[in-house]
């Protein structure tokens, strides 16, 4: 018999923008019943984030409103509580100790300049009423149950200091350390490695389990739902689209949307020639596409035969990147890091060579020191019979024309006080290219059409795109100075699954008509597989396994490539 801990009815939210109010959550209604696992599934912008911020009643005040509907809140005392119109002084008693809430960004949720235990500890003396002494040997306890190596070291470390991992997991340990009822974690492993990713979603497991609580986990990777949730809630555009039961939700999808996000994420058992994305589910354009677009090893195989057939564009050999660094203020010993420690490999005119790894294994430092953004300290680095890491720095300048990289975090990467024209028209003007600013601008113009975008694009901010459009933007950019080789740095690594397989497909589409040559790096293997036709496995600075893509993933060699293969969602 189901037993509701929370249940959401008819719940509709609608934000102030400049002048009117606009509805983002549209008569919304689930329940989440006693240790069951809850998934909130759906594209940015979709209203899963806000349905469980209302429930913690920590929407902009001002800025928002609930103007219909109702959170009602049963908790172990059976006692009815209606949140949605609760008092900020009931309300904060009930956050963190009854109802908590990991959110998606570690680092912008802990305060930079206080360190990791103290912000534990303040929530557990004003919950639980602990003094100094007992709150720092339960908040010892807690960062030993999230599995964090080295307890002691962690309590005293400030956020910058520890990894993304280790973060989420102070994260974690604060959510639940007033022992909640409810926990609501919100994209938790979004931008983690997928073996970082595992480890998260078996401790959350776990500490479910050990506490008997209820959990709302959010994201917008069906994967990940798949390996943790009971029961699964698809939003779209502010409204559910569907519910039910994992097995009945992915097994049998009814609703468009729901089968094209399904669908768009890389196959596992198959390789396609273009990714499905929702829109061929929403306007009824993919039932029979899916076996047509599957290319076959024999295509592929030959396809092969004829790409490595010519001489390899790219020839790195025993290239080295090593950062010093001291060990403390009082230890002035410095140390060397080997970010890439001694790689060798070709890229030949056309192929697309995957490099995949965890975070810290080398494989930006290594993109980076293609292009000599980060000086390499030895090796060599041979483009077109060029020796790079000889050029001075105006042939070298002039040699980044034809090599071409797309940064992985495109806001930061794009001037946020230029418009997009401006921005994809600069390098063309650092270069010479086209004979006046009229030409540059219908250049423009055509290069956003060509990545998907309104001619209207060219007099706007990047702010004002949404994060698939940047990454396009800024491929844009990339393809203005007419480049043979581009390094993709994980360049669809925040993106939603659909805006991902988007971007995928116009990268191969890119690839096909003007013959470019790529290095894609990514954490994601099953990404990278879809992309590549090689692929190389980097770990601490060195390349530990490479071979043609379906072989690596079908028979991989070293047990660090399985374990990255096994911790694909839904592998």
């Amino acid at each position: 018999m189901k037993d509701p801990i929370l249940k959401v009815n008819n719940l509709s939210i609608s934000f102030l923008n400049e002048i009117e109010w606009v509805t983002v959550v549209d008569d919304v209604s689930f329940s989440l019943n006693r240790k069951e696992t809850l998934g909130i599934v759906g594209e940015s912008g979709s209203g899963k984030s806000v349905t469980s911020l209302a429930v913690m009643q920590l929407l902009p005040r001002g800025y928002s409103r609930i103007h219909s509907g109702e959170i009602i809140f049963s908790g172990a005392d059976q006692e009815l509580v209606k949140l949605h119109n609760l008092p900020e002084k009931i309300m904060r008693n009930i956050r963190g100790r009854t109802i908590s809430m990991i959110f998606q960004e570690p680092m912008t949720s802990l305060n930079p300049v206080m360190r990791c235990g103290k912000q534990i500890t303040e929530s557990v003396k004003f919950h639980l009423g602990y003094s100094n002494a007992k709150a720092k040997s339960y908040v010892m306890e807690l960062l030993s149950e999230v599995m964090l190596p080295d307890p002691q070291r962690i309590f005293r470390s400030y956020p910058h200091q520890l990894s993304g991992g280790q973060k989420q997991r102070v994260m974690i340990a604060m959510a639940i350390a007033c022992r909640p009822e409810i926990l609501i974690a919100d994209e938790p492993t979004t931008a983690l490695d997928v073996t970082v990713q595992k480890n998260i979603l078996r401790l959350l497991k776990s500490i479910q389990k050990k506490f008997d609580m209820s959990l709302i986990f959010i994201s917008h990777d069906l994967g990940v739902i798949s390996e943790i949730a009971d029961t699964v809630v698809v939003m779209n555009k502010g409204k559910i689209v569907e519910q039910g039961t994992v097995k009945n939700v992915f097994q049998n999808p009814q609703h468009p949307y729901t089968q094209g996000l399904i669908a768009c994420r890389p196959p596992l058992d198959r390789r396609l020639k273009r990714l499905p994305v929702i829109s061929d589910f929403t306007n009824n354009h993919l039932h029979d596409i899916r076996d047509a677009a599957i290319i076959s090893h024999e295509e592929r195989l030959i396809h092969h035969q004829k790409l490595y057939q010519g001489n390899p564009i790219l020839v790195v050999e025993n290239l080295k990147v090593h950062f010093n660094s001291r060990k403390s203020l009082f230890n002035r010993k410095s140390q060397v890091f080997k970010a890439v420690d001694d790689v060798s490999f070709r890229v030949f005119r056309g192929e697309t060579l995957g490099l995949v790894g965890e975070s810290g294994c080398g494989k930006t430092t290594l993109g980076r020191a293609l292009l000599r953004l980060t000086e390499p300290n030895g090796g060599q680095v041979i483009y077109n019979d060029r020796e790079i890491t000889r050029l001075n720095p105006e042939t070298l300048r002039r040699m980044r024309r034809r090599i071409q990289i797309v940064f992985q975090d495109p806001y930061s990467s794009l001037n946020p006080r230029i418009t997009v024209g401006e921005a994809i028209m600069e390098p063309m003007i650092v270069h010479g290219l086209e004979s006046s600013g009229r030409e540059r601008k219908k250049k423009v113009m055509r290069l956003l059409g060509r990545v998907g975008l309104e001619e209207s694009s060219y007099d706007r901010f990047p702010h004002q795109f949404s994060g698939g459009q940047r990454q396009r933007i800024s491929i844009a950019r990339a393809l203005a100075v007419d480049p043979e080789f581009i390094i993709c740095d994980e360049s669809v690594s925040a993106l939603d699954v659909s805006v991902q397989a988007q971007v995928l497909n116009l990268l191969n589409d890119l690839k096909r008509d003007f013959g470019f040559t790529y290095i894609f790096i990514s954490h994601d293997l099953s990404v990278v597989r879809f992309m590549s036709d090689r692929i190389m496995v980097m770990r601490n600075g060195k390349i530990v396994e490479a071979g043609e893509a379906d072989e690596i993933y079908n028979n991989p060699q070293e047990a660090y490539t399985r374990e990255l293969i096994s911790a694909i969602p839904g592998s």
